[in-house]
């Protein structure tokens, strides 16, 4: 049964963590877990769409956690293609209770005051970033269209 925009932008909005989506030059994917937030779309990270269908902008950013490195290939991917898809989902052996909400959106590097208003929305979500707030980039992301499917009413 497919959701409302509104019942996708809860359920998204409520997960902890989601899969993000991007694609290199080459047009190959590549997937990755992230924490992230919603809030309005304000100015960050370029316009919302022509039919103004879309306020809010997912938040993510790079943080203290152990990476390799910080020049990660999301963000490579996100300068060179801006388009990118947020999933997340929730399965349960009854599928009665299955569902799934995806977030279309074009990202950016935000930066001043929208980056600042995007890490006061990540340390609300996550006491983690309370103690430790993150420093490195943060990316803003326009959703510009929600998809959805549950299994029952």
């Amino acid at each position: 049964m497919r959701m409302t925009t509104e019942q996708c932008r809860d359920r998204l909005s409520a997960a902890r963590v989601a899969r993000l989506g991007t694609v290199n030059t080459a047009g190959e994917p590549h997937l990755v877990p992230v924490t992230f937030a919603v809030i309005g779309a304000g100015s960050a990270a370029g316009d919302p769409p022509a039919d103004g269908g879309a306020d809010e902008l997912i938040v993510f950013a790079v943080d203290h956690k152990p990476k390799s490195s910080t020049a990660l290939r999301r963000l490579d991917n996100i300068a060179a293609n801006p388009r990118v898809a947020f999933l997340v989902d929730h399965y349960d052996d009854d599928w009665d209770r299955l569902w799934w909400v995806r977030a279309d959106a074009i990202a950016a590097v935000i930066d001043g005051e929208d980056r600042l208003r995007a890490i006061a929305a990540l340390r609300i979500k996550y006491p983690q970033y309370e103690l430790v707030a993150p420093h490195g980039v943060v990316v803003g992301a326009v959703v510009h269209r929600w998809s959805g499917w549950r299994s029952t009413a």
